[in-house]
């Protein structure tokens, strides 16, 4: 008889937020430590689901495969978001769940019946926070999730509150406000700066930095911070108003503003702090590469900056070493005006830097077709023709040792073969010899 059910009843405690008895939990293992999942973290788990009756459903330990998925975000049943929050890494618990928590009215087809409260036994095996950027240099895990849906856009502004800490000390408390994508004039890292568009009104997260994304090789003096210095700031939306969109401004209001955001972005590109040059860059083209103009002179002054921008995202990115950015970005410039020569040089210049010395130079020689005297561009022209000299070199070397080495091997293979078939040959004719000495003896006695 099955009577896990009345258990989890009688001595479960209530773990939802409304207190209505959806989620009752029982901890069958304590976790490992007090620290537990904040919203948001990807979590890993392995379960057993199984009904009243004592049958399972479902369970990640037969199919010998955990499972893992960002708590919080409803990507799972309800009665998961809430549990494992309340879990500790290696905590395994029981968990009755009623209908509203789990599979509802509808049930699941051919597994769970309609309306039906199932069970779950759950261990808690890891968690981690939110990866915020694709290279893993800005991790969040939210302590309080705030409001709504909307986040702040680029441009928008935002009132926040501050801790920062660097190898623990504290070193920034404050409340200040700023433009999203220039939080860098108010001595805010670029890691935080770029958190903004992930929140919500009234959200407070931990947001840890790796260097590129604090202060990155240069450090921060007025705190005290030294180079290379991994960050953590604890970070809370207080309120925001989000800048315009695209589509909610006509081509003069975007044409207007375009200046400005490229004098910033220049601003930033002087200043070493490139990263936040090509948000600026950025935004120029997000308002201008859909639109065509009502003119000569609109389509003229779009394309203007459109060519700088793009222009300028390809020198922020050949500083960072994003050569595949920076050939994108040329690539944009070379479809409008393929007499560009700062877009062929760049390219080239990316190519060089990627080894893609044949491919390099065809770039460098377009630049002299289009500007005859750029002396840049001959030396760019002789330094790959050196590399590809160097390149070809170093091939006919690797192939001749190669070779040598296959020859050394064929060799060393052969004289064995031989001497097997001197020996086979040499038995043969001892064979040979044989019979003829008998058919000698057996004429003789003939």
């Amino acid at each position: 008889m099955w009577h896990l059910d009345k258990i989890l009843t009688s001595e479960g405690i209530d773990i939802t937020p409304k207190k209505d008895g959806g989620v009752l939990k029982v901890v069958k293992r304590q976790g490992l430590s007090s620290d537990r999942p904040m919203i948001g973290d990807k979590v890993t788990v392995h379960y057993t689901g199984k009904l009243l009756t004592g049958k399972t459903f479902d369970s990640s330990r037969e199919r010998k495969e955990s499972f893992s998925f960002n708590v919080g975000k409803g990507q799972v049943l309800k009665a998961w978001d809430i549990a494992v929050l309340s879990m500790q890494r290696g905590e395994v618990s029981m968990l009755l769940c009623k209908p509203e928590y789990a599979y509802g009215c509808a049930g699941n087809p051919d597994k769970i019946p309609p309306n039906s409260t199932v069970i779950f036994e759950m261990e808690l095996l890891n968690f981690e926070g939110e990866l915020l950027t694709d290279d893993g240099g800005i991790m969040r895990r939210i302590k309080l999730k705030g409001d709504g849906f909307v986040s702040p856009n680029d441009g928008a502004t935002v009132h926040v509150h501050l801790e920062g800490r660097c190898e623990g000390k504290l070193f920034d408390c404050r409340d200040v406000s700023f433009s999203v994508g220039e939080g860098e004039d108010k001595g805010i890292p670029l890691g935080v700066d770029r958190a903004m568009d992930k929140m919500q009104k009234g959200e407070c997260c931990v947001l840890h930095l790796q260097s590129k994304y604090g202060f990155g090789s240069e450090g921060q003096p007025e705190f005290k911070i030294g180079p290379d210095k991994e960050l953590e700031y604890e970070v809370t939306l207080k309120d925001f108003q989000r800048a315009k969109e695209s589509w909610e401004m006509d081509l003069n209001e975007k044409l207007d503003l375009a200046p400005g955001v490229k004098h910033k972005g220049n601003q930033y590109f002087k200043a070493g702090h490139f990263y936040q040059a090509v948000v600026q860059y950025q935004r120029i083209i997000s308002w201008l590469e859909m639109e065509c103009g009502s003119g000569i002179e609109q389509h003229k002054r779009i394309k203007e900056f459109l060519v700088m921008a793009h222009l300028n995202l390809a020198m922020c990115f050949l500083k960072v070493k994003d050569f595949s950015q920076v050939i994108e970005n040329c690539n944009k410039v070379i479809e409008l005006d393929e007499t560009n020569e700062k877009a062929w040089y760049r390219r080239g210049e990316a190519r060089l830097l990627r080894n893609e010395f044949n491919l390099a130079m065809v770039d460098f020689q377009r630049v002299l077709q289009v500007s005859p005297q750029n002396r840049a561009a001959r030396s760019q022209i002789s330094i790959c023709q050196s590399k590809i000299r160097e390149h070809d070199e170093q091939d006919k070397k690797t192939y001749a040792n190669m070779f040598q080495k296959f020859a050394e091997r064929d060799a060393k293979g052969v004289r064995p073969k031989r001497r097997r078939d001197d020996g086979l040959r040499n038995g043969l004719n001892g064979e040979v010899c044989s019979i003829k000495r008998r058919r000698s003896r057996s004429a003789s006695q003939e």
